[in-house]
């Protein structure tokens, strides 16, 4: 098997968080929560790194990561541009904002030709994370089946605001259903819940699988969501606003029975940095894993 490829999905504006938090300085060397992911894909046996960014961004991504990365394994920059779009696909007049997530997946098509996994640049993720992916992809033998990393609702909230959450179902054979995207989640007291448009204030269970956009894919995936962005394009209500998230396409999919997501579960630990007020908490929960020994106070020294 060709070693696995890490692609980090870097374009977001960060609107919540007030800046460029996909470089933002974490670690007590100057690490960006990017850094760890990478170092623990590299440590799980990655072979290649792609990131997603804005054009506009590329010398300041290129500054912060080209030097340190050097040597240790290869890195690809990939731009999500407005017009970066699948053959015979055409951007409406009067469209500004970014196309989603799946379309960022989209753009890395041309430069990976071997399984890969998918995270946000602005998620830790945990080391455990990257081997479960690297050994699905070391024992599974049928390509049309992918996975993913799942994580208990609890241990994704933020002490700042309300998420939105990827809320999995799935059988006892742990391959994925469907997943439910569901807005304003946040903690009251001691239950998870949101503000249901009818029915007002919905508890989840604190155990609840959700997805992080933490993907195992192999290389035939760009396939349906080059199919799946041609529908989204064709059928959305607002198209001017509407974004192609990861979970409309592998929705088709498992509809269509063209594939299947075996969902991963994981002891590992997220954590983010979706609001300003974040980063703090990151910080004490890096400092925390150096002090225990799973990463070097220097990263890349």
């Amino acid at each position: 098997m060709k070693k696995p490829t890490l692609l980090i999905l870097a374009a977001g504006i960060g609107s919540r968080y007030g800046g460029l938090k996909q470089i933002d300085k974490i670690g007590p060397s100057g690490e960006a929560i990017i850094d760890y992911s990478i170092f623990d894909a590299m440590r799980a046996g990655f072979g290649k790194v792609v990131m997603v960014i804005r054009k506009e961004l590329e010398a300041d991504f290129r500054d912060f990561f080209d030097d340190k990365i050097k040597g240790k394994l290869s890195i690809q920059y990939v731009y999500q541009e407005l017009d970066n779009l699948p053959e015979g696909v055409v951007a409406p007049a009067g469209r500004v904002k970014p196309w989603g997530t799946a379309h960022a997946v989209l753009v890395a098509s041309e430069v990976i030709n071997e399984p890969f996994m998918i995270i946000n640049a602005d998620d830790f993720y945990g080391m455990e994370a990257y081997q479960s992916i690297v050994q699905y992809f070391t024992t599974n033998n049928n390509l049309k089946k992918h996975c993913m990393v799942g994580y208990q609702l609890q241990y994704t909230l933020s002490d700042h605001g309300t998420v939105s959450r990827g809320i999995c179902s799935y059988g006892e054979d742990m391959i994925l259903k469907g997943i439910r995207e569901v807005t304003n989640v946040e903690r009251r007291s001691d239950e998870i819940g949101y503000n249901h448009p009818k029915q007002g204030w919905s508890t989840i269970e604190d155990d609840t699988i959700v997805s992080m956009n933490a993907w195992g894919f192999y290389p035939g995936i760009f396939q349906l969501f080059k199919k799946g962005f041609a529908d989204f394009i064709t059928n959305a209500d607002d198209i001017l606003k509407a974004e192609y998230y990861i979970a409309k396409p592998l929705a088709w999919m498992i509809e269509k029975k063209l594939g299947d997501i075996q969902v991963l579960e994981s002891d590992a630990k997220w954590f983010g940095v979706t609001y300003r007020e974040d980063k703090e908490l990151a910080k004490e929960k890096i400092n925390k894993l150096i002090n225990s020994g799973l990463y070097p106070e220097n990263l890349w020294s």
